[in-house]
């Protein structure tokens, strides 16, 4: 599982997810790419479920980047403690996806296979994504979107 080495805080607040992603929303790696388009808090498990669903389909072919890092510690307290006596112990890692973020990244590979395997890793995320492939591999500009649907 993805987690910091070190933070300067242990705790955090929990913050608010408005807005679009203004960074992070071009593809700049690979030419075929997985772009959320809801916010929400993405797990570390469910990071490290896509990237392994991606690496399994397409047998170790192509190179996979992953854009998001979970760095944003939850906090929860034990079952069965009374209320008060400060905030709870760190029990998992999440990144902060606003819409517009790209998840994944993946070059070296045909886009059927790349469709393939970015839509087996879009059913492990808790979001709506879709499936966005870079017009050109040198410029940031264009990006052609296709949509995988969500149930």
């Amino acid at each position: 599982m993805l987690s910091p080495k070190r933070t300067k805080f242990r705790k955090q607040h929990r913050g608010r997810m408005k807005g679009m992603s203004y960074r992070g929303n071009r593809i700049c790696f690979g030419r075929y790419a997985l772009q959320a388009l809801e916010p929400a808090w993405i797990t570390s498990r469910q990071i490290e479920a896509g990237r392994r669903a991606m690496t399994r389909n397409v047998r170790r072919g192509g190179k996979l980047w992953v854009r998001v890092f979970p760095d944003k510690p939850v906090t929860e307290k034990t079952a069965g403690t009374r209320m008060g006596s400060g905030k709870g112990s760190t029990k998992y890692w999440v990144a902060v996806v606003k819409p517009g973020r790209i998840l994944y990244e993946m070059g070296g590979v045909a886009e059927n296979r790349a469709r393939r395997a970015i839509s087996i890793a879009a059913s492990k995320m808790p979001i709506k994504t879709q499936f966005i492939i870079s017009e050109s591999q040198n410029s940031k500009i264009g990006q052609k979107v296709l949509r995988i649907k969500k149930k």
